[in-house]
């Protein structure tokens, strides 16, 4: 790993613990689920694998189960990067939710896939060509960076220029890539801060000429409207007649 310090698994396990201390209450672990929008309380069971990804970081997947509820599994990843001599805490996202089967509970990995998931076989190092997970890690790296402290990322609508404080919920998949220019862009959803129903579709424009893959513009590409208590979505722009193809 780069950095002042060589990490360990040691380090990483210590560093979740002090997630958990920092962000439990009464024995359980607060986390508010992006997806579903629920405050959940989790209690810890077991810590299911750690590993490190060279210039991505760690990721430790932990099991947990609700409070209320010991079959209603979930699988969290909680990833960290490395900041000095310290872990820093990017994010956390649901691997796995609890789903009912029959009269039990099942673990059911969610859809689309973390982009840490998905060099399974290959190192980050091993190709050149540029992968689809490769561009999802600077999208998720830009939003840790530059989201503020209550974890929105604020982004202004061009047509109103009014700025929207947004809580990412997740990366779409496939990763295009313009034939012409080479400019990659990615479908992302977030929602408005403090709103149940009014969902962004933001695209994130990257560009590797630098031979560095940088997010060069965030746009919001469809808007929530609401007609008679009905939530949809009013494009911004349309990018059809751009030829492009899917990225691996």
């Amino acid at each position: 790993m780069s950095g002042s310090k060589e990490f360990t698994e040691e380090d990483v396990n210590k560093a979740v613990e002090k997630t958990l201390d920092e962000r439990s209450k009464d024995g359980a672990f607060q986390y508010h689920d992006s997806r579903t929008n629920q405050e959940l309380e989790l209690v810890y069971e077991q810590t299911r694998i750690v590993r490190g990804m060279e210039g991505y970081g760690w990721f430790a997947n932990l099991i947990f189960h609700d409070k209320e509820n010991e079959k209603k599994q979930y699988a969290l990843d909680f990833w960290y990067r490395e900041d000095g001599d310290q872990l820093d805490l990017k994010d956390i996202r649901v691997q796995k939710g609890p789903k009912k089967e029959g009269d039990g509970w099942i673990m059911v990995t969610r859809l689309p896939v973390a982009w840490w998931w998905l060099p399974v076989s290959e190192h980050p190092g091993d190709t050149e060509v540029t992968r689809a997970w490769h561009v999802m890690s600077a999208i998720h790296n830009y939003i840790a960076d530059n989201k503020d402290k209550d974890g929105a990322l604020i982004i202004k609508d061009d047509k109103t220029g009014q700025s929207i404080s947004l809580e990412f919920i997740e990366i779409h998949q496939p990763v295009r890539r313009l034939k012409g220019d080479g400019e990659f862009f990615v479908c992302t959803d977030f929602r408005k801060m403090g709103s149940q129903n009014a969902y962004y579709d933001v695209d994130f424009w990257l560009d590797e000429s630098s031979g560095k893959l940088k997010v060069t513009d965030v746009k919001l590409h469809k808007v929530p409207v609401e007609e008679d208590g009905i939530w949809m979505q009013e494009f911004r722009y349309k990018f059809d007649d751009l030829e492009h193809e899917d990225v691996q």
